[in-house]
C-alpha cells in the first residue's frame, strides 16, 4: 500500500493512523504524487489566506472514494486543527470503505487517559468527554473506561510532590524467552547468558550506587520502587540478596510508598527467594500466568503448569505476600474465548490484589512474528476476550487504575490494570502518567528526568544489551553524571 503525504506535516499521525485499519501491510510513504496500480491512501493540503482545503482520497481493493473539508484561519492551533480534521476525514472513509469501526477512533498514542485528563482540565469534565467521543471518535464504552481509569489515576498522581521519583531496577535474564516478547530478555538457557549474571549483578549494584549519590546530592525523594525485566527472580537468592542489600543501604527508604518485584514466572518462584524479598520490605509482586491453558503455555515457550502458577501464588501468600498481581493477555496463539474465560475466571478465584490485563502485540522482534508468522487470534475473537475481562471484573470488585496502548496490538485494543480499592500500583500510574523523574538502572532502562513545575521531560539511555552493559559500564557510568546537570538546569 502506498501512502501520499502532499504538502503537509502529518506524516506520523497519518501513518499511524493507517496502521490501526492495516497492522501488518507494508506501507510506502511517498511525499509526491505517482500514478499506481497499487492501493494507495492520498493525503493532501492545500493552504490559502483564509485556511486550508484538506482531501483524502483513496482506492482500496477496487473501491475508490473522495473526501474533502475546508479548515479556516482560527484564533487557535491552526495547525493542530488541520491535523484533527485530515485524520478524521481519513478515519471517517476508512471506516466506510474497510466496515471497521476501531473502538479507541483516531487514537494512536500510548496514553488514552492522559489525554483525557488534559482534555478535562481544559474544557471540564462533560465537554472533554464530548470531544472525546466526537473529534477522536472514541466508542462510549472505551470513553468510559478511559475516564474511570483517569479518576483513578487523579488520586495516585496527587501523591506525588515536585521532588518526588521513582528507581526502577532492570533484570534482563528470563528461564526461557516467550514467543511474543520483544524485550531485551536472555534466556538463561544460554551458556553465556547464565554467565554473564555473574558479572551483572555486582556492575548493577555499582550503578545502583551512583543513582543513589545521585538523588541525594539532588535533595530527591523516593516514593517507588519497581523491578522489571525479564523475569527478577531468575536471579539467585544471593544474587536478589545482594541488589536489596545494595538499595537499602544507599537509598533513604523511609519515604517509601511501595515497592515492587516482578516474580512473573512461577518457576522462578522459591520460598528462599520470597522471603528475601520480604525481609528487604518488598511488599508487592506479580505472579503471572499469561493464561491457565497448558496447551497455550507450551504454544508461547513457556516450560511451567498452569498449576504451577496456583502453588507459587499459595506460596506467595503463605511467606507473608498480601498485594500480588496477575497478568493475562488476550489473543495468544491457539487461545479461544471459552479458554481465555476460564483464564479470567480461575485469576477471580486466585483474588490477587490486582489483575492486569494485556493485549497481545505483534512486536517485529518477537519470535512469534519473525519466526512463526502471526498465529495469534483475530482482531474479533480478541475483542470478545477483552469485553469480557472488561465485564467479569467489575463484578469480581476490581476497578480499572491504570491504562495504555501499544502500536500493533490486535483490535488496536488496550491493556489496563484492574486492582481492588487501595491496591493500586502507584509507580505504573507515576511512569505511564510521568508525575516525575524515574531513575533507572541495568541494561535496556531508560531514565526520565521530569523538570520540577514543567511538562518537560529528558532521558538517560544505558545500553541495551547485558553484554554491552558489562563492557561499557564505564561509559555508562559517565551518562549517570547528567542526572546533576539536569538538576543544576531545573532546580527543585
Amino acid at each position: 500500500m502506498i501512502l501520499f503525504v502532499i504538502n503537509h506535516a502529518f506524516h506520523y499521525e497519518t501513518e499511524k493512523l493507517a496502521r490501526i485499519f492495516f497492522p501488518c501491510a507494508s506501507i510506502d510513504i511517498k511525499k509526491e504524487y505517482c500514478d499506481t496500480n497499487e492501493d494507495f491512501i492520498l493525503t493532501s493540503a492545500k493552504y490559502g489566506a483564509s485556511g486550508a482545503e484538506l482531501e483524502v482520497k483513496l482506492s482500496l481493493n477496487g473501491v475508490c472514494e473522495e473526501r474533502k473539508t475546508f479548515v479556516a484561519l482560527p484564533d487557535g492551533d491552526f495547525d493542530k486543527d488541520c491535523e484533527l480534521a485530515l485524520a478524521g476525514l481519513m478515519f471517517d472513509m476508512l471506516c466506510s470503505v474497510t466496515g471497521k469501526i476501531p473502538p479507541w477512533g483516531m487514537l494512536t498514542g500510548v496514553r488514552p487517559s492522559k489525554l483525557l485528563r488534559s482534555l478535562r482540565d481544559t474544557l471540564g469534565e462533560a465537554a472533554g468527554m464530548r470531544r472525546f467521543r466526537d473529534v477522536m471518535r472514541v466508542s462510549p464504552e472505551k470513553a468510559a473506561l478511559a475516564l474511570s481509569v483517569a479518576r483513578a489515576e487523579d488520586e495516585t498522581a496527587a501523591l506525588s510532590r515536585r521532588e518526588s521519583f521513582s528507581l526502577y531496577v532492570s533484570i534482563p535474564f528470563c528461564p526461557t524467552r516467550c514467543s511474543y516478547c520483544s524485550f531485551v530478555s536472555h534466556s538463561i538457557t544460554s551458556d553465556a547468558a547464565r554467565k554473564s549474571i555473574d558479572s551483572y549483578v555486582p556492575l548493577l549494584c555499582e550503578e545502583i550506587r551512583l543513582t543513589a549519590g545521585a538523588a541525594k546530592r539532588n535533595g530527591l525523594r523516593l516514593e517507588s520502587i519497581y523491578w522489571g525485566g525479564g523475569t527478577p527472580t531468575t536471579l539467585s537468592a544471593p544474587q536478589l540478596e545482594m541488589v536489596l542489600d545494595t538499595i537499602s543501604d544507599c537509598f533513604d527508604l523511609s519515604t517509601l510508598r511501595e515497592y515492587t518485584v516482578e516474580a512473573g514466572r512461577p518457576d522462578t518462584v522459591t520460598a528462599e527467594k520470597l522471603d528475601v524479598l520480604k525481609a528487604a520490605r518488598v511488599g508487592r509482586i506479580s505472579i503471572n500466568p499469561q493464561t491457565f491453558n497448558d496447551s497455550v503455555l507450551a504454544q508461547i515457550g513457556r516450560k511451567h503448569s498452569a498449576q504451577l502458577v496456583l502453588d507459587a501464588f499459595a506460596l506467595a501468600r503463605s511467606r507473608g505476600f498480601e498485594n500480588i498481581n496477575t497478568d493475562l493477555i488476550a489473543g495468544l496463539p491457539t487461545d479461544t474465548e471459552e479458554s481465555f474465560r476460564n483464564s479470567v475466571d480461575t485469576a477471580i478465584r486466585m483474588a490477587p490484589e490486582s489483575i492486569t490485563v494485556h493485549t497481545l502485540a505483534l512486536k517485529r522482534s518477537s519470535r512469534l512474528v519473525t519466526d512463526e508468522g502471526s498465529a495469534a487470534s483475530d482482531a474479533e475473537t480478541v475483542k470478545n476476550m477483552v469485553d469480557y475481562a472488561n465485564s467479569a471484573l467489575p463484578q469480581a470488585g476490581y476497578h480499572p487504575y491504570y491504562m495504555y496502548r501499544q502500536s500493533k496490538s490486535l483490535g488496536n485494543l488496550e491493556n489496563v490494570g484492574w486492582c481492588v480499592p487501595g491496591a493500586e500500583c502507584l509507580y505504573n500510574v507515576f511512569m505511564m502518567e510521568e508525575c516525575h523523574t524515574v531513575l533507572s538502572v541495568g541494561a535496556g532502562a531508560v531514565t526520565k528526568l521530569k523538570a520540577p513545575d514543567e511538562n518537560h521531560i529528558e532521558r538517560i539511555f544505558n545500553f541495551k544489551y547485558p553484554y554491552e552493559y558489562i563492557e561499557r559500564f564505564g561509559i555508562l557510568a559517565d551518562r549517570k553524571k547528567y542526572i546533576d546537570e539536569f538538576y543544576q538546569k531545573y532546580p527543585l
